[in-house]
């Protein structure tokens, strides 16, 4: 008698232990009663009848998924490896699972093909300096198709790029030629405002006649302060001036031999 009532107790202790269930704040439980959804449990405490009902326990938090490196042909016919990572969280438990038999495999398999769909339709150059908009297109596209599941895709980043040897060597010989390029044209613009001013000084001095001595004169004592063996004799510029129209006369009035 003693051992029945300790089988009776033990039985009825593993049907209550089968029957509650507690589920944390970020879980939910689908529930299956003889094979039918009968509904969404949790969280917190609540109760199953035994040998009747089944359950399927979803998480609710956000789930990291990486895409692996796909192969992909550029619109400009390159061939590049591209990985990504993607943020996606259930927001309906009964879809992802009466939906879909694997979501996570599933979803896996939709980031995968739409990353080498949309990739394909850039150039090169596109895909390195515009991420932004491929992943906001990449993330628009995922979440159209999973929202069906009640999968809620909420971010999606394009990791790495990786380029061919002479691909990479190409873009830095193009880098290059851009830098020297813009040097070029620095210098050129630099040389252009010099000659500008050099010629807005020109038009000063030789309307002021003294701006020129004064000139001379700060030349003199800019070089008279450094240590040099040249020697320097002024000489007036009327002095110059002169002798230039001497010249200039002398040559005239000189019989043609």
């Amino acid at each position: 008698m003693g051992i029945s009532l300790g089988v009776i107790l033990l039985l009825g202790f593993l049907l209550v232990s089968g029957a509650v269930r507690v589920l944390r704040e970020y879980e939910r439980a689908v529930v299956f009663r003889l094979g039918r959804f009968a509904g969404v449990r949790g969280p917190g405490l609540f109760l199953l009848i035994p040998m009747v009902d089944r359950m399927v326990k979803v998480t609710m938090r956000v789930i990291t998924m990486d895409v692996p490196p796909q192969d992909v042909i550029t619109k400009d016919n390159v061939t590049i490896k591209v990985n990504a990572v993607l943020y996606f969280r259930v927001v309906s438990p009964e879809g992802a699972i009466i939906s879909v038999e694997d979501y996570y495999y599933a979803t896996s398999q939709i980031a995968q093909t739409t990353l080498r769909s949309i990739i394909g339709e850039h150039e090169l150059d596109q895909i390195l300096s515009d991420r932004e908009m491929i992943n906001r297109t990449l993330q628009k596209i995922i979440d159209e198709r999973t929202d069906p599941w009640g999968v809620k895709v909420t971010a999606v980043e394009i990791k790495d790029v990786d380029l061919p040897a002479e691909m990479k060597r190409a873009i830095a010989r193009q880098a290059e030629a851009e830098r020297e390029r813009r040097a070029k044209v620095i210098h050129a613009e630099g040389e252009l405002q010099a000659s500008e001013k050099l010629a807005a000084a020109a038009k000063v001095l030789g309307a002021e006649p003294a701006a020129i001595q004064l000139r001379y004169l700060s030349t003199l004592a800019e070089i008279s302060t450094e240590k040099t063996t040249t020697i320097v004799f002024p000489v007036p510029i009327t002095l110059l001036e002169g002798l230039s129209g001497w010249s200039k006369k002398y040559s005239e009035s000189k019989p043609a031999s």
